[in-house]
């Protein structure tokens, strides 16, 4: 039986898009509604947070030692040392009602993040590409949460959660990382569990970790037959998304969330809002960083 810790008890109000930084041995984190992103070390417990201007869904590191955010306010870069931001571009000035959810770097090194309405409107978001150039393209619209975002390690499929649907979808890739045709659903979470497809992460046997929100775990997937192999569970249901970490990549990192509780809820899951570590028995793929054009 798979078993999580809690690491941070930091009570985050919505805590996601945990993403770990292999050069400086530390996990990015985002705690979307306070406008900060957190720098967790496990060897310490420390952990040093970043003021944002925007409500932030997203964090990556770049090819040159800085971070890269998705924001309701648009692509930010952050000089993490001094904290300084910079606006890139925003690719939704005409939506100001809509803001950015989860991002992910390609193994191309490129910034696929996607956006959702505050009001939760259907089909109001976006899944877009920023790539090193800064050049920008929408990747798929109509999307309603868009959300967990994994590469195949063959680079041949793009899986992708827009979470209402209930469905993990898998898109063929061509070898340039494009979109090459329709989507077939890989993976579908029961309708009967109350719980929606949050964040996602693969591991290195191709197995897609998916956070369900509302469900209380992470749960283990084989893509390719769509079976549920593993679930791990936690003391709170508000589980967001999950990374590999640590020296090894054989850490999972999980952030989990305290949206809307009450005091009556928070007293019954008092590590909402937590960042939990696990030791899941296998290895995650190094995280890819943002490539920033020469």
């Amino acid at each position: 039986m798979l078993t999580s810790r809690c690491v941070l008890n930091i009570g985050a109000g919505l805590a996601e898009g945990p993403c770990w930084w292999t050069e400086r041995q530390v996990l990015l984190w985002v705690d979307i509604e306070a406008s900060r992103i957190g720098l967790f070390d496990p060897q310490t417990g420390r952990n040093d947070f970043l003021p944002l201007p925007a409500h932030v869904g997203a964090v990556v590191p770049t090819s040159v030692g800085d971070l890269l955010l998705a924001t309701a306010a648009g692509f930010l870069r952050m000089d993490p040392s001094t904290g300084v931001v910079t606006l890139l571009s925003d690719p939704e000035l005409d939506r100001p009602g809509n803001r950015f959810n989860d991002g992910k770097c390609d193994p191309w090194g490129r910034f696929w993040a996607g956006t959702m309405a505050y009001d939760f409107e259907p089909q109001a978001g976006a899944l877009w590409r920023l790539d090193g150039d800064g050049r920008i393209t929408c990747q798929r619209s109509q999307l309603t949460i868009s959300n967990g975002l994994a590469w195949s390690q063959d680079r041949r499929t793009l899986y992708f959660i827009d979470s209402p649907t209930l469905n993990v979808l898998a898109f063929p890739l061509t070898s340039a990382g494009e979109i090459a045709g329709e989507p077939s659903i890989c993976v579908q979470i029961p309708e009967d569990w109350d719980a929606v497809p949050d964040g996602m992460c693969i591991d290195a046997e191709g197995m897609l970790w998916i956070a369900l929100f509302g469900g209380g775990a992470v749960t283990r997937w084989d893509p390719i037959s769509g079976q549920l192999l593993e679930r791990l569970a936690l003391p709170c249901r508000q589980v967001t998304s999950c990374c590999f970490g640590g020296p090894h990549l054989d850490q999972l990192f999980i952030t989990t969330a305290r949206r809307e509780m009450d005091a009556a809820a928070i007293k019954a899951e008092p590590l909402a809002g937590g960042l939990f570590q696990a030791d899941v028995g296998v290895k995650g793929l190094p995280a890819d960083c943002f490539q920033v054009a020469a």
